[in-house]
Parts: C-alpha cells; sequence; structure tokens
C-alpha cells in the first residue's frame, strides 16, 4: 500500500510538472498573443515569458505586429465617360491592437478587399479614362484616407496603397498606342524642322559673317593705301620744302643760279629733243664760255 501510495503520488507530481511545462508560452519578437479566460477576453501577452493557467487560459489568437503586404486582384471599374477598366491594388497595412484585430470583424482581409473594391469604384466614377490614367497619385491617397479611417475600430493600420496595374480595353489600348505613335512622329518632324530651321540660320549668319570681315579687310586695305600715299606725298613735300629752304638759306647769286641753268641745259641737249629754246641768260653766259674757250687756245 505504501508503494502504490508513492507511485500514486508520483505520478500526481509528474502530471503537474507535465501541465506547468507544456503551459509556459514565451512570445517572441513582433508577436503578441490574445489570452482568454473561462472564454473572456483576459489580456494580450506581448514579448516575454509567460503561464497559461490549464484547462481555463486559451490563447485566442496569435497575432504578428509586422507590416504586411496585400495584393488584391484586378477589380473591374467603370470611369466618368463610361469606359470599363481592370484595377490592380496592393495595401502595405499592420496590426496595432490585437485585441480589436481579434474581436473587430470576422475577417479582417475580406472586409479590407471589399471595401477597397466599393471605394475604388466611388472615385474612378469620378474621373474621366485619362484622369484616371494620369491621377495615381489622387487615387491612391484618396483610397487610403477611406480605408485607414475603417479599419481603425479593427485594430489595423493601412501605411500606403498603391495602384498595381491600370488595364483599359483592348480598343481603347489600340487606340492610345496610335495616338502615342501619331504624337512620337509629330514630335520628330518638328525636331527635324528646328534641326533644318538652325542649320540655315547658321549657314546665313556665317555668310554673313564672312561678307562682313571680308568688306572691313577691304576697308582696312584701302584705308593703308590711302594712309600710304597720303604718307609719301607729306614725304616729297617735305623733301621739297626741305631743298627750297636750303636753296634759300645758301643766299645764291644770279651767277650760280646761271650756271646751275646751263648744266640742266647741257643735259637736256644729251637726250633726244630736236628743239631746245634757249633763255637770253644762258645764251650769253654760252657766248662767254666759247670767248674764253678761244682764249685758251690762243
Amino acid at each position: 500500500m505504501v508503494i502504490l501510495k508513492w507511485i500514486v503520488l508520483g505520478a500526481l507530481v509528474l502530471i503537474a510538472i507535465g501541465l506547468l511545462v507544456t503551459n509556459i508560452r514565451i512570445v517572441p519578437q513582433a508577436r503578441a498573443y490574445v489570452v482568454e479566460r473561462l472564454g473572456a477576453y483576459h489580456g494580450t501577452w506581448q514579448v516575454g515569458l509567460h503561464f497559461k493557467i490549464p484547462l481555463i487560459d486559451k490563447i485566442a489568437r496569435k497575432v504578428s505586429l509586422k507590416e504586411k503586404v496585400i495584393d488584391f486582384p484586378p477589380q473591374p471599374v467603370i470611369t466618368k465617360d463610361n469606359v470599363t477598366m481592370e484595377i490592380d491594388t496592393v495595401i502595405y497595412f499592420q496590426i496595432t491592437d490585437p485585441k480589436l484585430y481579434t474581436y473587430g470583424v470576422e475577417s479582417p482581409m475580406d472586409a479590407i478587399e471589399n471595401l477597397t473594391a466599393t471605394t475604388l469604384r466611388n472615385i474612378i466614377g469620378e474621373l474621366e479614362l485619362d484622369e484616371s490614367l494620369t491621377s495615381r497619385e489622387h487615387i491612391n491617397s484618396k483610397i487610403r484616407l477611406v480605408l485607414d479611417e475603417a479599419t481603425d475600430p479593427w485594430g489595423i493600420k493601412i501605411n500606403r496603397v498603391e495602384v498595381k496595374n491600370i488595364t483599359p480595353p483592348r480598343d481603347i489600348q489600340t487606340a492610345m498606342e496610335k495616338q502615342m505613335r501619331a504624337e512620337r512622329e509629330r514630335r520628330e518632324a518638328i525636331l527635324i524642322a528646328e534641326g533644318e530651321k538652325k542649320s540655315a540660320i547658321l549657314i546665313a549668319e556665317g555668310q554673313k559673317e564672312a561678307a562682313i570681315l571680308q568688306a572691313e579687310a577691304q576697308k582696312q586695305a584701302a584705308i593703308k593705301e590711302a594712309e600710304g600715299q597720303s604718307e609719301a606725298i607729306l614725304m616729297i613735300n617735305k623733301a621739297t620744302a626741305d631743298g627750297l629752304k636750303l636753296i634759300k638759306d645758301a643766299q645764291l647769286d644770279d651767277a650760280v643760279i646761271k650756271l646751275k641753268s646751263l648744266e640742266a641745259f647741257q643735259k637736256a641737249a644729251d637726250g633726244q629733243a630736236t628743239k631746245i629754246i634757249i633763255p637770253s641768260e644762258i645764251q650769253g653766259l654760252a657766248g662767254l664760255a666759247a670767248s674764253v674757250k678761244e682764249l685758251v687756245k690762243e
């Protein structure tokens, strides 16, 4: 009996130790456990070591506090000008209150998806096709504001909303491609015309500058030639004036002047002239020279 008693006591101790060990919980980083006691919310376990009372406490939900990303499938929407297209959205969210996330809504992801689809239809319904294709930032910010306000009671924080793809109908895509091709061809023609215009302007400006430079060179050459001729005339006149001044300063008498005239007459007589007019003063001087010559002979 004593042995049986000890065996039962040991078994009870082992069971108690097993229950104690199996009800110890360690909550890792970026996680939170929602705990219920007797079916009612009891508390939220954060990071660390916790003990759960066997058969009384129950971990209702393990919640991840990391930021999550949901890529919803494309949603059909209709624009203001009655064009049906599909839009694919991506939502970045984070759980801020594990209790509200656990008890706030039955299926949070389905609720967010449906709310995103309805909000997107409302926003696109106010825009035309061209505005829808060029207003992604407006669409993103408006969806985020609506979702963030709606998900606050669910313990969810919407950080970002991104429109991933906008797919218009095939005929609209074809028309847009043709429009883009025509726009590219128009820009190419404009660029070619502007290039030709600039080239013609540069050529004309080059010819103009060349003509101006040529005219300037001719002008400078004419100025230099005129200056040279002017300087030559001035030098001749100066030399003549200097000669006359020297003659004046020498104070020559009539005999010297007549002698110089005779020398000039001799030079003229040595030439090819057939007729020579001899001044009367030189004639007398020539007769005097002949008389002296005859006297020397005798």
